[in-house]
């Protein structure tokens, strides 16, 4: 048996999921004819109060394309040195939207308002105009950190007072607000444009959708295109988006639950130094300073645990749907076995 932690992207369509995608009614998306893909986009803009929403393959388009919408370069995009829009889109902030970025050190990927206020450049020539103000929320590589909801208004009212963009990274937002004690429809109220992806936590097979104003998603649609994101009978991965949003995201709490159990395995274990917070469904470790964390990890893999590097010395596990009760007893075994 291989258990498979190296991502919450891993898993694979249930059998109910693969049926909603071989019974899809499919035209042709680029034509915006796509019944499925409306429907997945219309749902995803209702659960979050917006206007629309566009469908892309992954959630770094969705991501850049917002950058691009919500910008006129030459400027400048503040966000978390953490941020994935930074750290793992390949470079697409310059390369996509012309901008500079100005990178911020939050706690673990958040950022206060009173930070993002003391960044803003000044009117002056000699500094690109700050334009945008991204959001990461849970954060990746903060370990699945979660915002508050009174300090994303806080980064609202300011943005809204020195009229910069806000956009949210949502590719794990449903893990955050099982979590936190807010709703879709107050996260939505806070942003200009969301992106939410569908093949992590929530188990479709590909997909994020972007949300917006019909204006941006209008525009949205001419970035795509561009960008080579037009797709054709898309419905029949929509369909597993649609699933996904009506059935999996309460049960995200069973991942965070999982994970947690993870979490309290690890703690005191020879070769761990230190467990960092888990928050959601992320659980990230450091092996002590004497051991190679990339032998853990080839270790781990030939006893049948898949896991990842995810720094100097730093391993991370994410749980996901299709890591069952047993799964995660057979895990805990082989993370012990190597103490």
């Amino acid at each position: 048996m291989i258990i498979d932690l190296r991502s919450d992207t891993v898993t694979i369509p249930t059998a109910e999921m693969k049926e909603a995608m071989f019974n899809a009614k499919v035209g042709d998306d680029v034509f915006e004819d796509d019944e499925t893909v409306n429907n997945l986009e219309a749902l995803g803009a209702s659960l979050f109060g917006k206007e629309a929403a566009i469908y892309c393959p992954s959630g770094t388009m969705t991501n850049q394309i917002a950058i691009k919408l919500n910008t006129n370069a030459p400027g400048e995009i503040i966000c978390d040195e953490l941020s994935h829009v930074y750290k793992y889109e390949g470079g697409g902030i310059g390369f996509n939207s012309g901008l500079a970025s100005k990178l911020l050190k939050g706690d673990n990927g958040r950022l206060t308002a009173a930070q993002i206020e003391t960044a803003i450049n000044p009117d002056d020539v000699h500094f690109p105009e700050t334009q945008l103000v991204s959001l990461e929320n849970t954060c990746n590589k903060g370990g699945g950190t979660i915002y508050e909801l009174e300090e994303i208004k806080k980064i609202n009212n300011l943005c809204s007072t020195k009229n910069l963009k806000l956009h949210l990274d949502g590719a794990r937002i449903f893990n955050a607000i099982v979590e936190a004690n807010y709703s879709t429809q107050d996260i939505g109220a806070q942003f200009n444009t969301i992106s939410v992806c569908l093949s992590k936590g929530l188990g479709a097979p590909i997909g994020s959708l972007l949300l917006g104003t019909k204006t941006d998603i209008k525009k949205a649609r001419r970035i795509r295109k561009l960008f080579g994101g037009g797709m054709r009978q898309a419905g029949y991965i929509a369909a597993a988006g649609i699933y996904a949003l009506e059935n999996n995201i309460e049960r995200l709490k069973e991942d965070h639950n999982k994970a947690k159990q993870l979490g309290n395995a690890l703690g005191g274990l020879s070769y761990v130094k230190k467990v960092l917070p888990v928050y959601t469904n992320i659980v990230v470790f450091e092996v002590v300073d004497e051991i190679d964390y990339s032998g853990i990890i080839s270790k781990l893999e030939e006893k049948g645990l898949r896991s990842v590097a995810f720094g100097p010395q730093q391993i991370r596990l994410v749980t996901h749907l299709d890591f069952t009760d047993d799964m995660l007893t057979e895990a805990i075994n082989i993370l012990k076995s190597l103490a």
